[in-house]
């Protein structure tokens, strides 16, 4: 499980439900509390993300049907385990229950240890997903993200900032004369090489929202969102210095005795790029042009 506390959002129109259930987990777990469906939602989407949501189901407005439908729906909140806590027991309001979504129904007068003991288990099967989703999106050689990861996370954060109208930023880094190099010294030193690279350009992903990737076989993409053309500038001129300090001998290289990169840079507001697709054309334009003035720089 997470070093820190996993976070548990109880949903429930009942402040004395609210409490039974607060004094019988506080002290395992971070309590979250939403006492309505729009609260629920708000809670769930929100930059502290629950790991579990207990959640009633007959509340004034919308119901804890329809909030675990929503849930369900939005792919920010579609992996947080729901479990329905509540009075209603019969067999056609469990079968409801799992139907919109629900892992567990655990019905009223709360019992404290199958309680604590099913809260348990479903962390326990959230926190093996994640890690298991989390090491899909690894390249499993280099360790940065993959593909797969990069493509899913500019879609989400192109969709965002175009919604916010904030600033994106990508670059495009590809490594000078690598099948050269890769052909002369053999595939484990060049494996060791796109290793070295890789670290390098993840070290100054130093925002948590920042995304370094593999996205192709030498070639390297980083996600900058919210960040706008001076300090993607920067960054992308600190990641073409800080391969050339590594002074990697390269002897097949016709512009340098080491192993350099080639950088595309942009930076824009969706509305410029109305697809995800369009800006990494645009990026790869970019990359292109620094290949055309002779590699070893950086075009933005």
């Amino acid at each position: 499980m997470n070093s820190e506390k996993p976070r548990i959002l109880i949903v429930d129109d009942e402040r004395l439900n609210i409490d039974v259930l607060n004094g019988l987990l506080r002290d395992q777990y971070t309590i979250m509390v939403a006492m309505n469906g729009e609260q629920a939602l708000k809670a769930a989407q929100s930059k502290y993300r629950p790991d579990l949501i207990l959640l009633d189901i007959m509340m004034p407005g919308m119901d804890g049907y329809e909030v675990c439908r929503q849930l369900k729906a939005d792919q920010t909140t579609s992996d947080i385990p729901v479990i329905f806590i509540t009075a209603m027991d019969s067999v056609d309001d469990e079968a409801k229950g799992f139907d919109v979504g629900a892992v567990d129904y655990i019905t009223k007068p709360i019992k404290s240890t199958v309680t604590l003991a099913r809260i348990k288990t479903h962390l326990e099967l959230k926190f093996q997903r994640d890690e298991l989703s989390m090491l899909s999106m690894r390249d499993g050689l280099t360790g940065v993200a993959n593909r797969r990861r990069f493509d899913e996370y500019l879609n989400s954060e192109h969709q965002k900032a175009q919604t916010a109208q904030s600033p994106l930023s990508l670059l495009m880094i590809d490594i000078d004369f690598f099948k050269p190099y890769n052909d002369y010294h053999g595939y484990l030193i060049g494996d060791d090489v796109l290793k070295l690279v890789a670290n390098t350009v993840d070290l100054k992903m130093d925002n948590p929202d920042y995304l370094a990737a593999r996205f192709g076989s030498e070639l390297f993409a980083c996600l900058l969102p919210d960040i706008e053309y001076k300090e993607m500038v920067s960054i992308g001129e600190s990641i073409l210095e800080s391969v050339r300090a590594l002074k990697i001998p390269h002897e097949l290289s016709t512009i340098s005795d080491t192993l350099t990169v080639s950088i595309g840079g942009i930076s824009f507001i969706p509305q410029s790029y109305s697809h995800a697709e369009n800006a990494i054309a645009a990026v790869e334009e970019k990359l292109y042009h620094a290949k055309e003035l002779g590699r070893n720089q950086f075009a933005n």
